[in-house]
Order: structure tokens, then C-alpha cells, then sequence
């Protein structure tokens, strides 16, 4: 056997490439020490950073804060902002529920969809208002103040505009107690014609002759006014004079039979005939009868020229009224005239 001989130059490489190994691992180790020393240092200035970065921005304009009660009143504030927003919502829709039932009853009630309309806004502001104060008292809020100036706001503005309350207030009364309503015939401070529409400060109406006249509505509750469209039935007058020459049992007669043969005069109650003057130079009659409020013009139309196309057939004289002239001094004017011509024909 051949024994071998040890190369030095093996050896030598050998040992170096171990040692190299070990610095290697060595730089390593302490490379590593030094990344996780500065990891945690940097960790923990940032985490003070955070802790104390208020103070450090408050400081700044003067002013020290404790941070853990700004947190705390922060928190605080939100519990109650997002209480305040439950109760705003869940009140208004509890509200609308609320509206949306009283509207009903009313409706079911048989109250007018006026009164309906304004009643259900009224109530839903109310109950706006009450949820409001209830939100903005429940962040804390005190609402004496808002009453106090909503109060003196209410008084100012009632003083200056004192003729507009009124209306106001008499809308309400006719929205609520309707004497009238929209589309009846009414007379109202001399005005007659059709309710077109009924606001709370003025009621538009109609004429015959298609003028629109606006009254307010502190005037209305503050005069008579007639309604003539709230009865179904309405009477009739027809007023005719005869000469005192002609019968009163004749024309009587002819007057309640033109009123009996008309198809839109009600049979009950009965037509009837009046004597209801002596006058200068007639005997004036009236003629009593009922009809529907739809047909009341045209009933009283019809039936006075009928009754002259009656009269005129059975000699019913109608006269034309009769004056006496009187003039004083006429006697003596008259003998005058009469001297004058005297003397003229002498002079011929």
C-alpha cells in the first residue's frame, strides 16, 4: 500500500474558508441584534409619539389637554350624537304614523278635506317640533333658551303683522267649523257669487258676472253672510201686481197653476198665493213655492213670463205705476194764457 501525503495547500484553504464561516456568522448575529434593537426602538417612539401627539399639538397653541378625557368626552359625544339621531328619526316617523291615523279618523269623522289638510299639518308640525327639542336636549342642549326666543319671536311677529294673525285665525275657524265650503253660493259683505277657494288668510270667490273677488277672512267672521247652497231646497218669489179692476180669485188661480204645471217646482209643500199690498195703483200678489237650490233661477224666470202669457189671455190687466202731478199756480197760469190770447184775436 501507498500511503498518502498531506497537501498543504489543501489544509491551508481549508482553514480559511472556516474561518471566513465564522465571521460570517458573527456579523450575522450581531447584524441581526442591532435590526431588532432598532425595531423596538422605533416602536416605541412611535407608540409615545402617538400617546403624547395631542399634547404636543395643544401645547403648541397654548393650551394643555389631558388626552385620555378628550378620548373619553369624545366617546361620549358620539354615544349621544347617534342617541339624538335615533330619536330625531324614530320620532319623525312615529309622527308621520301618528298624522297619517288622525287623518283617517277625520276623514271617517266626515270632516272637510280642508280642515283635514290643515289640521294634519298643524299636528305634524307640533310633533316636529317636540322631536327636535327632544334631540337637542338629549346632546345636552338646553332648549329653555330656544322656547324663550321662539316665544319673543312669536309676540314680534304677532304685533307687527297683527291684521294677518287675525285672518289666520279666522281661516282656522272656517277651515274647522266650515260655514261655508268650496263651490256653494254665497253672499259675503255684499259680494255674491261661487267659493273658489278657501286659504287661512282669504276666500276667493266668484261673481255671475266671472269677477273674481278676494275677502279676507277676518271680515268674513266679523260680518253676516249668507249661504245659499247649504240647504237642498230653496223657496221662490214671484211677485206680480193686477190692476184693482181685475180679480184676485182669477189671478190666484192662474198663478198656482203655472207653478203646479212647471216640472221643476216641488210638489210639497204646495205653492200658495199672497196678498201682500195695496199699493198706488196695484194690488200686489206673491207667489210662494220651493224648488232645488240648482234650480232656483230658473224657476223664477220661467214662472214671471208664464204668468204674463197667462194674464194676458184671461185679461189680467198689469198696470204701469200712476202718478199726480200737482204744480202750483197752474189756475192762474192758465188764465193768463187764455187773457193773452183773448187780446190777440181782439188785435186781429
Amino acid at each position: 500500500m501507498t500511503k498518502q501525503t498531506p497537501d498543504p495547500i489543501l489544509d491551508e484553504l481549508k482553514n480559511s474558508a472556516e474561518q471566513s464561516a465564522e465571521r460570517l456568522e458573527s456579523t450575522a448575529s450581531k447584524t441581526g441584534e442591532m435590526v431588532a434593537e432598532t425595531t423596538r426602538e422605533v416602536v416605541t417612539g412611535t407608540t409615545k409619539t402617538v400617546e403624547t401627539a395631542s399634547d404636543y399639538t395643544l401645547e403648541l397653541l397654548g393650551i394643555t389637554v389631558d388626552t385620555r378625557t378628550l378620548i373619553a368626552n369624545s366617546a361620549e359625544f358620539a354615544i349621544k350624537a347617534m342617541l339624538a339621531i335615533i330619536i330625531f328619526y324614530v320620532g319623525k316617523w312615529i309622527g308621520k304614523r301618528i298624522v297619517n291615523l288622525a287623518k283617517h279618523a277625520m276623514v271617517r269623522g266626515s270632516i272637510d278635506a280642508t280642515a283635514v289638510s290643515f289640521l294634519g299639518n298643524l299636528l305634524y308640525g307640533v310633533m316636529l317640533a317636540a322631536v327636535t327639542l327632544a334631540s337637542l336636549n338629549q346632546l345636552g342642549i338646553s332648549t329653555t333658551s330656544f322656547v324663550a326666543v321662539l316665544g319673543a319671536m312669536t309676540v314680534a311677529i304677532g304685533v307687527s303683522l297683527k291684521d294677518q294673525v287675525s285672518n289666520l285665525a279666522a281661516g282656522v275657524l272656517i277651515v274647522v267649523f266650515h260655514p261655508f265650503r268650496r263651490g256653494d253660493y254665497v253672499e259675503i259683505g255684499g259680494h255674491t257669487g261661487t267659493v273658489q277657494e278657501i286659504t287661512l288668510v282669504s276666500t276667493r270667490i266668484r261673481t255671475p258676472n266671472n269677477h273674481e273677488v278676494i275677502i279676507p277672512n277676518g271680515d268674513i267672521m266679523t260680518s253676516a253672510s249668507t249661504n245659499y247652497s247649504s240647504l237642498p231646497n230653496r223657496r221662490v218669489e214671484v211677485a206680480v201686481g193686477i190692476g184693482y179692476d181685475s180679480d184676485i180669485k182669477t189671478a190666484r188661480h192662474l198663478m198656482i197653476q203655472v207653478a203646479d204645471e212647471h216640472e221643476l217646482v216641488l210638489k210639497d209643500p204646495k205653492p200658495i198665493v199672497r196678498v201682500t199690498e195695496l199699493a198706488d195703483s196695484s194690488v200686489n200678489l206673491i207667489l210662494y213655492l220651493w224648488t232645488d237650490n240648482d234650480n232656483w233661477w230658473v224657476v223664477h224666470c220661467d214662472l214671471l213670463e208664464r204668468i204674463k202669457y197667462v194674464f194676458d189671455e184671461e185679461n189680467i190687466n198689469i198696470p204701469f205705476p200712476v202718478r199726480t202731478l200737482q204744480i202750483d199756480g197752474l189756475d192762474e197760469m192758465l188764465m193768463t194764457a187764455k187773457d193773452i190770447d183773448s187780446h190777440e184775436v181782439k188785435m186781429k
